[in-house]
């Protein structure tokens, strides 16, 4: 009789058991009723060493800031999807879209024939101009004073690709770093005797270092900053959309004024 009845208080324990878990889970279930879907987490690649376009002031911080952090943030808001952000060497960028790594990147990129071939590019969202960077007291003025002289670029970059071709016709060394700081540290202390950077990092580097001078190098092509993409990938139609509401709004703009504009320290 008391082993019967054991069993008799066994199953309704059990059974007010299962019926506590199930109204956990139903409690549960009904209390994200109503909240928006998870939204879609995109992974955007960037080289954070390319003030002012990102980087780290270290003085406030190790979050990665800049114009194209703030510009990724309103096409995330735009579109309406999660960002979050790699921090990779320049030259591994495309690499890492090839192998998957990244949904897109925004790192101060400028199309050329070779990186078209094998990513995709957004329409326009900044145009610069190339400058030699050297210090005050090099006496180089011009391109033709390059000649004998040792000119640094940073590594798989356009302005590496320019040095190069003005190799082509000034007897000058053309040597590369992985970084932009890289490259300005070997100027600064003149192992390099001039540096090819664009207009904007160029300025940025030559308003905070007094010993520093810049002139333009005169091309026929105009460079200019794109978001880029996997071959074939559907971002890309949706980016071209979102920067040029961007641009129409003047978002970009005030994009510009906020990162662009320096005061000398």
């Amino acid at each position: 009789m008391k082993n019967k009845l054991f069993m008799i208080m066994l199953v309704l324990i059990m059974a007010l058991l299962a019926a506590c878990g199930t109204k956990s889970d139903n409690g549960k279930s009904s209390g994200s009723e109503g909240t928006t879907e998870d939204k879609k987490v995109l992974i955007m690649g960037t080289s954070a060493d390319y003030p002012p376009f990102e980087y780290v002031d270290t003085a406030q911080g190790e979050e990665i800031i800049g114009f194209d952090i703030d510009l990724a943030n309103l096409i995330a808001e735009k579109l309406g999807f999660e960002m979050k952000v790699e921090n990779i060497d320049f030259n591994g960028l495309i690499p890492a879209i090839q192998a998957g790594k990244v949904d897109f990147v925004l790192a101060g990129m400028s199309p050329n024939p070779d990186r078209e071939k094998v990513v995709d590019f957004s329409q326009p969202y900044n145009e610069t101009q190339q400058m030699v960077v050297t210090k005050k007291d090099s006496g180089i003025k011009t391109l033709e004073d390059l000649a004998g002289k040792t000119v640094g670029a940073q590594i798989s970059s356009i302005q590496e690709d320019l040095a190069k071709e003005v190799a082509k016709t000034v007897d000058m060394k053309v040597e590369s770093r992985n970084l932009i700081p890289e490259v300005v540290q070997e100027l600064m202390t003149k192992r390099f005797d001039a540096a090819i950077i664009e207009d904007i990092v160029a300025e940025n580097y030559v308003k905070r270092n007094p010993d520093l001078t810049y002139f333009p190098v005169e091309v026929d092509d105009v460079d200019y900053k794109a978001a880029v993409f996997p071959k074939g990938s559907e971002l890309k139609a949706q980016f071209d959309q979102a920067i040029q509401e961007l641009i129409d709004s003047g978002k970009i703009e005030e994009l510009r004024q906020k990162w662009f504009v320096v005061e000398a320290e």
